[in-house]
């Protein structure tokens, strides 16, 4: 069973689209940018990244997850079945799509052309493997597998 999750109205906004900031996009003084500028919704910050798949955290609400899991990504990372954002309770990956839709430019770590060439998705799952890219990986940041798929 799926652990609630944290109230949402205590994350920071992000200054540019006033919507709330995920646990795995950096928080003000832990995991922001490293250049000093305020975490947002358009990146996700590598450290706590790690920290929601080594600790089994949601990546919204930093929060203990349970079964299943949902990652939020774009139709892409589903075709590929690999997804750079960390994995989310239930509920909180549909917060997050509401906070999504709509909204254009780099997300979560998506570049513009993914977030505008793919609509997003919602995939549930019970499992999932968390692989770091090799040296000679283009794309050097981890993904998150699924293992198995839920309805």
């Amino acid at each position: 069973m799926d652990p609630a999750p944290r109230d949402l109205v205590d994350l920071p906004r992000d200054p540019e689209l006033g919507l709330p900031v995920p646990f795995m996009c950096g928080t003000e003084g832990f995991g922001g940018a490293r250049d000093g500028s305020p975490p947002t919704l358009r990146r996700l910050d590598g450290r706590r990244v790690t920290q929601c798949a080594l600790s089994r955290v949601c990546g919204v609400c930093g929060s203990t997850l349970g079964r299943p899991v949902a990652f939020v990504g774009t139709e892409i990372e589903q075709a590929r079945n690999a997804f750079h954002a960390a994995p989310l309770h239930v509920a909180c990956a549909d917060s997050l799509r509401g906070w999504l839709d709509g909204l254009d430019g780099p997300l979560i770590g998506q570049d513009a052309a993914d977030v505008a060439a793919s609509a997003w998705v919602t995939v549930t799952t019970s499992g999932f493997e968390f692989v770091r890219a090799s040296s000679e990986d283009l794309d050097r940041r981890p993904t998150f597998q699924p293992n198995s798929l839920s309805t």
